[in-house]
């Protein structure tokens, strides 16, 4: 029985450090700038996704479980406006935070509906991406056929509550009124290129007017250019 009850004690031992040894680990995989990161919880480079501002005290949860890192050109010197791509999900948009990361939109940003791709399609194909950048609150994805933009970092007062609405005349003549209710996503969530939006309501919204034909110029930026990810980290 007094072998019994030693061998249940140093498995019970066993137990506990494995279980201690099996926390997920954490690890940085972008940076901003010296304040400002991601960071990442789990195994092999997915899991929880969390960002980071120690200037702001901001801890926030971008992603629960699954999150994977973006793998091409990432420059992000926007500090209200912040969006966050997933590995392979360009076509489900971008985590979005608008507050300095305090708070994380649900469902994020999306691709607008369209014929935004030369194939006809209206979200790039992952392989297609070069790069994406987020800067002066607008975000910018450049791909090989197209550049895709948030709108500018304010909504048409003319579709808020209240507002006016928004009265256009068509290409056939017609003449048309957008309610501030039906007016489609509030700024920062829904990416479009300019092809696209030729054939978009939006086009009529003022923050979606003088959209820039290339990325910005990004000068001084300290942050990485890339998300990094160690597969064997903890181990």
């Amino acid at each position: 029985m007094k072998g019994l009850c030693t061998g249940l004690a140093a498995a019970a031992v066993f137990m506990a450090t494995g279980c201690q040894a099996s926390e997920p680990p954490t690890q940085v995989v972008y940076r901003f700038d010296d304040h400002r990161y991601l960071e990442l919880k789990g195994w092999d480079c997915e899991g929880e996704l969390w960002y980071t501002d120690t200037k702001q005290g901001v801890h926030s949860q971008i992603a629960s479980q699954f999150y994977r890192i973006f793998t091409k050109k990432f420059v992000h010197p926007s500090e209200r406006y912040i969006a966050i791509p997933w590995w392979g999900n360009i076509t489900g948009g971008f985590s979005v935070s608008k507050d300095y990361g305090q708070t994380w939109e649900t469902g994020g940003a999306s691709m607008s509906p369209g014929e935004n791709e030369p194939d006809g399609s209206n979200a790039p194909y992952y392989d297609d991406v070069l790069s994406f950048t987020v800067v002066n609150d607008q975000g910018f994805l450049q791909t090989k056929h197209r550049l895709y933009m948030s709108s500018k970092p304010f909504d048409d007062p003319r579709i808020l509550p209240g507002g006016s609405g928004i009265t256009y005349t068509a290409s056939d003549g017609a003449v048309h009124h957008i309610k501030p209710t039906s007016s489609g996503p509030a700024w920062g969530l829904d990416y479009i290129t300019k092809q696209g939006l030729k054939e978009d309501t939006a086009q009529f919204k003022t923050n979606y007017q003088g959209l820039p034909d290339k990325v910005p110029e990004v000068k001084g930026y300290t942050g990485w250019d890339h998300m990094r990810c160690d597969m064997g980290v903890g181990r």
